[in-house]
């Protein structure tokens, strides 16, 4: 059995790997490196933490593999004064990752649980500038918006059309689009006038946003 990747081990081969993708961009990396991902996964999946494959994680939830979550972030070009919107906080890595590339981040999630171990995650790291609420994210929080930018960890099965009220101006939502049972892309939908204009990205595999929030977890 293998030794445990440290994360500055970890971090160097998800490096590697960003490199071969052709995705250098140093705030991105160093935003990440100043975000250590065993902080945020359950200490016995080892080596996996870096790997590029979804994790277990509470309350029966996965988060996705680090190389997605690194592109999708990439994706949604992220600077200083923006105020970004995500929907599934999980374990709260990715919201403290563009916590450092952007003014405010407001985080959804449907399980208590998946709430207060991020919020606790964050509050170690002196993480400030990010804001965990526990509530049925599928439609977003009109009355804090608009949002610069907005990230989704679940797959809509049709365009999300309610969320252009939602963008500002020229703003940028990243997401899955596509049946469960069928082919899924993400999607990058920038903001034009009261219209979206669509870019797809990859092909990928999520679960469908599930309504309500957890009555139990």
């Amino acid at each position: 059995m293998k030794p445990a990747l440290s994360d500055r081990e970890g971090f160097a081969a998800f490096v590697l790997r960003m490199r071969s993708l052709g995705l250098t961009d140093q705030r991105l990396m160093s935003a990440f490196e100043a975000t250590p991902r065993m902080a945020f996964v359950n200490g016995n999946l080892g080596n996996a933490a870096y790997g590029d494959g979804a994790l277990p994680i509470e309350c029966g939830e996965f988060i996705e593999g680090l190389d997605l979550q690194a592109q999708l972030i990439k994706a949604l070009d992220l600077e200083p004064a923006h105020r970004v919107l995500e929907i599934g906080t999980g374990t709260g890595f990715t919201a403290a990752v563009m916590a450092r590339l952007s003014g405010r981040v407001l985080s959804l999630e449907r399980y208590r649980t998946l709430v207060e171990l991020a919020q606790q995650r964050l509050q170690a790291l002196k993480i400030e500038n990010t804001f965990i609420k526990h509530t049925d994210g599928r439609n977003g929080l009109v009355h804090d918006g608009p949002f610069d930018r907005i990230i989704v960890w679940g797959a809509f099965e049709s365009m999300p059309r309610q969320f252009v009220e939602l963008l500002s101006s020229n703003g940028v939502m990243v997401a899955p689009i596509g049946p469960l049972d069928g082919r899924q892309v993400i999607a990058r939908l920038s903001k034009i006038g009261s219209r979206f204009e669509r870019q797809d990205m990859m092909p990928v595999r999520f679960l469908s946003l599930l309504e309500g929030v957890a009555s139990a977890l």
